[in-house]
């Protein structure tokens, strides 16, 4: 099977002020705000979640094209791609730069971000296509004329394929991410986003269920669960060898997901691969640094949750 991934690619430049913005900041004048933090440690990394999901589906050993709009300024992105051995067949280069997120976390882990969506604005131009042997699909947080169009297009195809907001949930309103839900098989959403489209649409979680196959809750690190065909199956949260970054867990345990629907495994098992998956990220800086076996994958596996994969 190959999986279409939908969604945006990005770079973030990721900055550290070593010491906390509450004491930059004074609380009586946020009206007039103008502050500066000198930010001595910088790095950027390859991001957006279309990169992010497929570069984990490929560690896994899974079949996936990453289907975005990128900017003239994509290069080193592209060169990276091309040693990871992923494919950039469905990419597109718009005039413009690619979505860029900068970052400035303090020493409290709080964070600053500007995000520049750029290229991203264009997904709309990339269509779904039918004669590429895509046999699943997901559509992922990208500029939102994109992921409406897209969700149709995989639909009228009769591509399944998962539905996961993300961080553009708050772009639609509550007909929209209806429809999204009743077009999509499977919908993702971390505990803050469930909350949100159930607020929006008026449905709660097990009615969200009944109009898909399945609907995914991750909560971080006390699981996450997993609600298909009228059972609610709840998988534990693989214990991790250290909390670095939680940046891109998300979307590693979507791969997972991706996997695991690509290879038929149960719900129990799908769960517990997209649960490690966003283990062996989070202790790791960025996301897409963090590498493994498939041997060493199954390894783990057996040890965390005691049966082969």
């Amino acid at each position: 099977m190959t999986a279409l991934i939908c969604g945006s690619y990005a770079f973030d430049t990721i900055m550290v002020f070593p010491d906390r913005f509450q004491r930059h900041i004074l609380p009586d004048q946020v009206h007039m705000l103008n502050v500066s933090f000198l930010v001595p440690e910088l790095r950027r990394e390859f991001g957006g979640c279309a990169g992010n999901v497929a570069y984990n589906l490929k560690l896994l050993g899974g079949e996936g094209y990453g289907m975005g709009t990128v900017g003239h300024d994509f290069a080193p992105y592209a060169a990276w791609l091309d040693e990871c051995g992923l494919s950039r067949r469905f990419l597109r280069e718009v005039p413009a730069f690619t979505a860029q997120a900068y970052i400035t976390t303090d020493v409290d882990d709080n964070q600053i971000t500007a995000f520049h969506p750029g290229a991203m604005s264009h997904s709309h131009e990339n269509t779904v296509p039918r004669d590429a042997g895509i046999t699943l699909g997901i559509v992922s947080p990208d500029g939102r004329d994109g992921m409406l169009q897209h969700a149709e297009q995989f639909a009228d195809a009769g591509i399944p394929f998962i539905f996961d907001p993300g961080q553009g949930l708050p772009m639609f309103d509550g007909d929209d991410l209806t429809r999204f839900v009743e077009l999509s098989n499977w919908v993702a959403l971390n505990s803050y986003e469930a909350a949100m489209l159930c607020e929006r649409t008026g449905l709660t979680i097990d009615q969200v269920a009944e109009r898909c196959e399945a609907v995914v809750v991750t909560a971080g690190g006390e699981g996450s669960t997993i609600y298909a065909d009228g059972e609610v199956i709840v998988i534990p949260a693989a214990k991790p060898t250290a909390v670095v970054d939680p940046t891109g867990c998300g979307d590693a345990y979507r791969a997972g997901l991706i996997y695991g629907l690509m290879n038929d495994c149960d719900w129990e098992t799908t769960g517990r691969i997209a649960s490690l998956m966003g283990a062996i990220k989070i202790a790791h800086p960025g996301t897409q640094n963090h590498t493994f076996t498939r041997d060493g994958f199954a390894e783990r596996f057996k040890a965390e949750f005691s049966y082969a994969l």
